[in-house]
């Protein structure tokens, strides 16, 4: 209900106003490690370019450099809460015509699971408490909601692990506070991703999606056509660790 009510706003700007499109190229490398069977810990190290009005590449322009470090909790199967913080290099972000400003953001959320053989659903809930250096080089804050469906579907497997092919979908909504960088408006965008991604091991997965974005605004909407490539590794110091260990005493004569 939700989506098709904000898709029942948005649907007559989309018509009427001029459209502004971008295309971009995303990309992140995930380190996560199980502290406990209910907690764990997570960083994000991601770079994105984007086009510019005299290049339509999407490696144009570096358009930001971030870094996020999590903490997941693990109620229960159904239930994980989350909490994280990042830091972003706004190098050239075309929406906000941001130019050389960072930004940090504290983040809460919670996620609700549902398995059915092999595919898994969540929905996800997520408040943004950012803080972005503006013109007058003093920080904003903005409130960002974020609401979040996705999927994932193992192909040739009841569960993801090593050889595992799996289809990705999600479609997210966006709601923010009004600030003078990112506009007065309440609704902020749609977000619709699908892809895939393959299990090179138990704990490597490669995941590339395509990702369109859609942000209505009075004068003239954005849109984003973004390919995102994503590597993440699970528990990846500790097998590290594990695995020289293991070469190291078995070359060691008996």
């Amino acid at each position: 209900m939700v989506c098709i009510f904000a898709w029942t706003l948005t649907f007559p700007a989309f018509i009427m106003a001029q459209h502004n499109t971008h295309h971009q190229f995303w990309n992140e490398i995930t380190f996560t490690r199980a502290m406990t069977k209910k907690f764990s810990t997570e960083l994000n190290l991601g770079q994105n370019w984007t086009s510019t009005p005299g290049n339509s590449s999407i490696v144009a322009q570096n358009s930001q450099i971030y870094g996020r470090i999590w903490a997941h909790l693990y109620l229960n199967a159904r239930w994980k809460f989350s909490v994280f913080y990042g830091y972003y290099y706004n190098k050239y972000v075309p929406e906000i015509d941001q130019r050389e400003y960072p930004e940090g953001r504290l983040a809460l959320q919670g996620t609700w699971y549902i398995k059915r053989s092999r595919l898994t659903m969540s929905t996800r809930f997520r408040l943004e408490d950012r803080h972005i250096k503006n013109t007058e080089g003093y920080y904003e804050g903005v409130y960002r909601f974020r609401s979040q469906l996705k999927s994932l579907y193992a192909f040739n497997g009841r569960q993801i692990r090593k050889g595992i092919s799996y289809g990705i979908g999600s479609a997210e909504l966006y709601f923010k506070s009004a600030s003078n960088v990112t506009g007065g408006q309440f609704f902020d965008r749609t977000r619709l991703t699908i892809g895939g991604g393959y299990a090179m091991t138990d704990d490597i997965q490669v995941e590339v999606t395509y990702v369109n974005e859609y942000l209505p605004r009075p004068d003239e909407n954005e849109i984003y056509h973004v390919l995102q490539i994503v590597i993440a590794f699970n528990n990846f110091l500790p097998d590290v660790v594990k695995k020289f260990r293991k070469k190291a005493s078995s070359s060691v004569p008996q």
